[in-house]
């Protein structure tokens, strides 16, 4: 189980998360959603460690990952995929060398190993003929598809989605959804920001952001 237990998050005077407390279910999709300005992205870089909380504690399964230093934080992250808005893809790697990134990061495969496994993934998000291409020249769901190769590359239990479907056609965002629908049916964890309400409707359970507090429904 990831717990967030009792963080708050301030900016300068612009206190964002208050004394937060929630966990995310195992196996579950988990929606943060709220308002643009709420804090739901604060509170899902948080969990990873981008933003560091100025109080409380995250947990993951029992280890308190707040607590944590870089290198004992290297063995937790390695678990968790990550899928930022906007991609955030490496514009001066090819898309095999951006979905490649996790693997050379955080395990020791030959490069026909890593091919092999990038190769893998690009097909499954129907991208199998885009190893050489640059994101300069990807389409916006191009780039996102990229970008779920890239978050699940290494096979980590637990995917963390911040807006997947943000400034995408309604055809796009649907396959995007889908994909993840998928993972999850495998078993992977997912934690995904929105502050689309409609993304709720199919989902176990969904945290509310609102006025730096969570609510779960």
């Amino acid at each position: 189980m990831i717990e967030a237990i009792n963080i708050s998050k301030s900016f300068g005077e612009n206190l964002v998360l208050k004394n937060v407390s929630v966990d995310f279910e195992k196996g579950k999709t988990n929606l943060i959603i709220g308002q643009s300005g709420s804090g739901k992205t604060v509170l899902m870089k948080c969990l990873v460690g981008l933003h560091e909380v100025d109080e409380g504690r995250v947990m993951f399964d029992d280890r308190n990952f707040s607590g944590m230093n870089f290198i004992e934080r290297k063995s937790v992250r390695k678990e968790i995929g990550m899928l930022f808005q906007g991609g955030a893809l490496f514009d001066s790697m090819t898309v095999e060398e951006n979905v490649m990134f996790p693997l050379t990061m955080y395990t020791n495969q030959s490069m026909d190993e890593k091919r092999e496994r990038v190769n893998f993934c690009l097909e499954w998000v129907n991208l199998e003929n885009a190893n050489q291409l640059f994101p300069a020249e990807l389409s916006g769901g191009m780039v996102k598809r990229v970008a779920i190769a890239r978050a699940i590359v290494n096979k980590p239990p637990i995917l963390l989605a911040d807006e997947p479907t943000g400034n995408l056609d309604s055809t796009t965002a649907d396959e995007i959804m889908n994909l993840l629908k998928e993972l999850n049916a495998e078993g992977q964890t997912i934690i995904m920001v929105t502050h689309n309400p409609e993304a709720c409707k199919h989902t176990a359970r969904t945290i509310q952001v609102k006025d730096g507090s969570c609510y779960v429904n």
